[in-house]
């Protein structure tokens, strides 16, 4: 759907099974990027936005929120006149329990794309968390709410007061110079967060999460003054090892 000015709210997303969520959130960003660089993408993290809890680890998947830069004869909304043409409600309108909403907001520091309100909404619905190249504004109270935040910074300023305005609403974007599809899965924690392509999704969570198996268990042996050469990367010669400590976990490698 488009308005007068171009903008345009896409449908719903697809969204991958709440089970392989959980795998990928449990791998976390680090071992996600490396073993999406494996597999041909070469950098998958977004650039910018900074981890604003700490400690927390969110993942789902992506409902997306353009913005441009601000054309005043395109955008011209009261802010509480009209409402309903503020399109960075709309992102909202779709959330679901489980999702996360990231936004191109170009890297701009002047103006808060969310606010207390909108984000209480949103972690209402049961969305776990934001991405946004750009800020946010009522962070102390945001930040006190059950969602992740990885944002650039915050400002007291509202969502188009100064030099963006909203454009468009589950598109494709590039938030922090990477590409989200709607419908990608997210996984972020206090490393940043990364884009995993729905396509790649289960084939990460395979490869993946092998990876942090092997990487649990050569952390305990470093940890007790194992040899670095033998243990990381896990070698051929400590690879039984690995599997007689797999079989005394009850898991398979």
């Amino acid at each position: 759907m488009a308005d007068d000015a171009g903008a345009t709210i896409g449908s719903d997303i697809v969204r991958p099974p709440a089970e392989l969520v959980a795998r990928l959130r449990a791998i976390g960003s680090a071992t996600v990027s490396g073993e999406l660089n494996r597999l041909g993408v070469r950098s998958a993290a977004i650039t910018g936005p900074v981890p604003r809890t700490p400690g927390r680890v969110i993942a789902g998947p992506a409902l997306t929120l353009q913005f441009l830069p601000k054309r005043e004869d395109l955008y011209q909304v009261d802010e509480y006149a009209d409402p309903e043409r503020q399109l960075h409600r709309h992102v909202m309108y779709h959330a679901r329990p489980g999702d996360v909403v990231v936004v191109d907001a170009r890297g701009d520091t002047t103006s808060g794309v969310f606010g207390e309100m909108m984000l209480t909404y949103f972690a209402g619905r049961g969305g776990v968390g934001v991405v946004v190249d750009g800020c946010i504004r009522d962070f102390g109270a945001a930040s006190r709410l059950d969602l992740g935040l990885f944002i650039r910074g915050t400002t007291p300023n509202f969502h188009s007061q100064t030099n963006v305005m909203p454009h468009a609403v589950n598109v494709p974007i590039a938030c922090g110079g990477t590409v989200v599809i709607p419908g990608d899965v997210i996984v972020a924690d206090d490393d940043g967060a990364v884009v995993v392509p729905a396509a790649l999704a289960e084939q990460v969570a395979a490869t993946a999460g092998e990876h942090a198996a092997w990487e649990e268990f050569s952390r305990q042996r470093l940890a007790e003054g194992g040899d670095l050469r033998r243990y990381y990367p896990l070698t051929d010669a400590a690879r039984p090892e690995y599997e007689a400590w797999l079989q005394q976990q009850g898991r398979t490698s």
